[in-house]
């Protein structure tokens, strides 16, 4: 069993600037009316986006299933807002999580619902993801995974933007392998096969057939600790089909502990899409943590 502290003092940062979100949503009497909680708002927005872009470089499965949660677990949520006066729309949004860890065994499956109207109570979103993970593990080293998704947009059709995908869905299976698996090092491969299927707006309207054909995945995952402060990690994805377009991502990150109040991330993702324009998009990303 792999047990790893990895940059403590950020995890515990990050827990300080989360827990209190809750509290946070009770304002001063008077706030919303002069605009405090607007601003509020979002602070608590610019504060998640950083969690999130540390939490990429978090790994639950970097050192194996030692350590995981076992049993039936999960959570649900909903959001719904509804809107009179000026304007007369709706949004509604509910997502979901199950797991289930038991042995060698894990899995889980996700659910977003996302509908939305826009001022003038016309439809403006309309989206279905659902998504399926699991992982046995033969030994320490090796593993076969499955990987499921699907994405349904209610709004692509032949009126509008017939060309976008209406449904995107992937189901594959395979082996992985632990290369290295050290307390400082680890770098994990694997790849599998399955059915892709695409129907773009045309498609759902009737106008052209849907695509369902072989699907390729093959990902990486890399980490290396240079010390208690320093560590990097390197993850690279390719979804690819016989007639479809291929994918790859690659996201480079390097974290530092500069303190015990004071976390810095730094990342550089590129993604590369066949049969687009400009095929290959770069960000370069900066996100700093401090606690106090």
């Amino acid at each position: 069993m792999k047990k790893v502290t990895l940059l403590t003092s950020t995890a515990a940062i990050l827990a300080a600037l989360s827990v209190p979100a809750m509290a946070q949503t009770e304002r001063a009497t008077g706030a919303t009316a002069v605009g405090i909680t607007d601003i509020d708002d979002r602070i608590d927005d610019i504060e998640t986006a950083v969690q999130d872009d540390f939490a990429r470089s978090a790994d639950a499965d970097r050192f194996g299933p030692a350590d995981r949660r076992t049993g039936l677990f999960g959570t649900m949520s909903l959001s719904y807002t509804g809107r009179t006066g000026n304007v007369e729309n709706q949004d509604l949004a509910i997502a979901g999580r199950v797991n289930y860890n038991m042995g060698q065994f894990a899995q889980s499956v996700g659910l977003s619902i996302e509908y939305g109207e826009n001022d003038d109570g016309e439809r403006d979103q309309e989206e279905t993801n659902a998504i399926y993970d699991a992982q046995y593990y033969f030994d320490d080293r090796l593993y076969a995974f499955a990987l499921g998704s699907l994405k349904v947009d209610g709004l692509v059709n032949a009126g509008n933007r017939p060309t976008d995908l209406a449904r995107d869905g992937f189901i594959g299976f395979g082996p992985g392998y632990r290369v290295i698996n050290t307390n400082d090092t680890a770098w994990r491969v694997q790849a599998g096969v399955g059915i892709r299927y695409q129907q773009t707006g045309l498609a759902r309207s009737g106008l052209e057939g849907s695509t369902t054909e072989t699907g390729y995945i093959a990902s990486s995952r890399f980490y290396h600790r240079f010390n208690e402060n320093v560590f990097v990690t390197n993850d690279t994805d390719y979804l690819g089909s016989s007639d479809g377009q291929d994918r790859v991502t690659n996201e480079l990150g390097v974290n530092f502990q500069v303190s015990e109040q004071l976390a810095t991330r730094m990342s550089y993702r590129t993604e590369y899409v066949e049969d687009r324009a400009t095929r290959t998009d770069n960000r370069l990303g900066l996100a700093v943590v401090y606690g106090f």
